[in-house]
């Protein structure tokens, strides 16, 4: 990891602004390696030096990671001038890490998003070409059966003349309101809502369950979030 200045450093954690950090430095706040600094454009090692602030370790990360359960009625973008959005939902320490959604869900959409600042991970599991397969519950209009799921494993043609990548649908139940699970590995501007559109139905209800081998906490309530653990970080970091 390259060399860093301690007033970056401490600021991006979120320890406060840089005018905020040069403050604490000049009230002998910060220590690297047991000795006090007094000047902010010091450089450290992040995973050599041992950074303290108010005698407490401050353990860098690089990166980080954040699965959240995406509520209904909340966008998936870091700002926006009238709606909320999933970044609002974090507190100001995580925000000034720069964090962003890795994908889309649409904002009635609930579910499994991830959060980070890693925009090369971010890239692998947006690629259709990693074959990074979503699966979704879904409730929809409409009675479903096999033949339709053979139908979206032969991929389906949307409205605009697009055919997507073969899909699996399982069917949990099928009548007025069919509940489904379906697994696709792209992110087509409404996707799932116009595959289903294109078989005459309608999705009323829509859940993101996982992302490749990683699955939502169902601990976690809606607009609830927390970092992921190493395990689950290696799984995400696994996609070749």
């Amino acid at each position: 990891m390259s060399k860093m200045r301690i007033d970056k450093l401490l600021s991006n954690m979120g320890y406060g602004s840089r005018k905020e950090i040069k403050n604490f430095i000049k009230e002998c706040l910060v220590a690297i390696n047991d000795v006090i600094i007094d000047d902010p454009g010091f450089t450290v090692q992040p995973d050599k030096d041992v950074i303290t602030f108010r005698n407490e370790k401050v353990s860098y990360k690089e990166y980080i990671y954040i699965m959240m359960n995406k509520p209904k009625g909340v966008i998936c973008a870091t700002y926006d001038p009238s709606e909320r959005t999933v970044v609002d939902l974090l507190p100001h320490h995580i925000k000034s890490r720069k964090v962003f959604p890795a994908g889309r869900l649409d904002k009635d959409t609930e579910g499994l998003l991830l959060i980070t600042n890693d925009g090369e991970l971010s890239h692998k599991l947006l690629s259709p070409k990693k074959h990074v397969f979503k699966k979704y519950y879904a409730e929809v209009l409409g009675f479903i059966d096999e033949d339709d799921a053979s139908l979206f494993s032969e991929g389906i043609l949307l409205d605009d003349g697009y055919k997507t990548m073969p899909a699996t649908l399982e069917i949990i139940s099928s009548g007025n309101i069919s509940k489904v699970y379906i697994s696709i590995r792209e992110g087509k501007y409404h996707q799932i809502k116009r595959m289903f559109e294109a078989i005459d139905s309608k999705v009323i209800y829509l859940k993101r369950l996982s992302i490749g081998k990683l699955k939502l906490d169902e601990n976690l309530k809606e607009g609830e979030w927390r970092e992921l653990n190493e395990e689950e970080i290696k799984l995400l970091k696994s996609i070749e």
